[in-house]
């Protein structure tokens, strides 16, 4: 069985091994997130892009383990510079949230207190973690807030986040996420609801801030736009699963798995002229969580599915150009087209 440490070029700041997050009701158990495997190099940036319903969010709540009833964590380790955290108590827990690992969660007004001021929700990790004073932690968040970029910090501390736009809300989120100098963060969906040029400040705010603190980065998105823009590996996610995960570089110049490339299809192209050429599609829709598929997750809509596809899941497996995918194609047991390309199918 193949590592997921494989493929780094560099120490990882933290291994994901064997991920099980699921959530419970009367008579199912949904498995969101199914024996996942992926690490965190140090310094770099890691993107988890999938469909919604993948099990993105779900696997970077369980990093921080802030997975709350019905679901739980059932499974495999989470190691943070050599530590599993999955058996840190409650308390060590606390510690770690907003000071060594800091989330930016996905919609920046629902996930500011409308009823306290940027200042004083910026100042909180500063009083928790670093035993500021009042006076004190107010100060550096306004300094936070010309780190990341608002113009006249010392009057919008005051200000509530109703009073800000979009841009600046999802700036107000980055600075509580940076306030202690985490060593990772995690940023899902950062530039969601943001038009394209707020979009484009976003992320270029958060590659110069990693440059300056040297942070590590796990970039989650559907967006493999924005992969390309921001990350140096990517994990493809789908249905709980990592079906692919590679260097980016590679996963945009030679994809592997047959949703890699269902991905990559769909994707507008504004670099060549495709005449009357439609947009593809990925063909038939995301199984229902209580009732997957018995064999490969992703055989009901991938084109060129076997027999064996449809009856047995295939491991995580180390490819010909180093990086690591989950697809019968690329094994010893693919019993359909030998000289199947299914980078063909990408449109170029």
């Amino acid at each position: 069985m193949v590592k997921a440490t494989d493929i780094l070029d560099q120490e990882p700041i933290l291994e994901v091994k064997d991920l099980q997050t699921s959530f419970f009701t009367d008579k199912f158990e949904v498995k969101a997130v199914d024996g996942v495997n992926f690490a965190v190099p140090k310094g770099k940036t890691l993107g988890i892009v999938g469909e919604s319903g993948s099990g993105k969010s779900i696997t970077s709540l369980s990093i921080l383990r802030l997975i709350q009833n019905p679901g739980k964590i059932i499974g495999g380790e989470i190691l943070f510079k050599g530590e599993n955290i999955l058996k840190k108590s409650e308390a060590e827990m606390r510690k770690i949230r907003g000071n060594e690992i800091s989330m930016i969660f996905q919609e920046p007004m629902t996930s500011l207190n409308p009823v306290y001021t940027v200042g004083q929700q910026i100042s909180e990790s500063f009083m928790i973690h670093q035993n500021m004073s009042k006076k004190e932690a107010m100060k550096r968040s306004a300094e936070m807030l010309e780190l990341v970029g608002i113009p006249s910090p010392k009057q919008r501390v005051k200000q509530y986040p109703h009073e800000l736009s979009g841009g600046m809300r999802q700036r107000v989120m980055i600075a509580i996420a940076l306030a202690c100098d985490p060593e990772l963060l995690i940023a899902d969906e950062p530039t969601t609801a943001l038009d394209v040029t707020i979009q484009a400040q976003i992320l270029e705010l958060m590659k110069d801030l990693q440059d300056r603190l040297g942070m590590s980065i796990i970039m989650i998105t559907h967006d493999l736009g924005v992969v390309a823009e921001t990350c140096d590996y990517v994990a493809v996610m789908y249905m709980g699963k990592v079906v692919e995960y590679a260097k980016v570089r590679d996963v945009f110049k030679n994809p592997k798995h047959p949703y890699t490339v269902g991905l990559l299809n769909s994707l507008p192209r504004h670099d060549i002229d495709l005449g009357d050429v439609e947009l593809q599609v990925i063909e038939g829709s995301v199984p229902s969580p209580d009732n997957l598929p018995k064999g490969c997750r992703f055989a009901p809509r991938c084109p060129f599915a076997t027999e064996l596809c449809h009856e047995k899941l295939p491991d995580l497996e180390q490819s010909d150009n180093g990086n690591q995918i989950r697809c019968w194609i690329y094994t010893d047991e693919w019993d359909g087209d030998q000289e199947v390309d299914v980078s063909a199918k990408r449109t170029t």
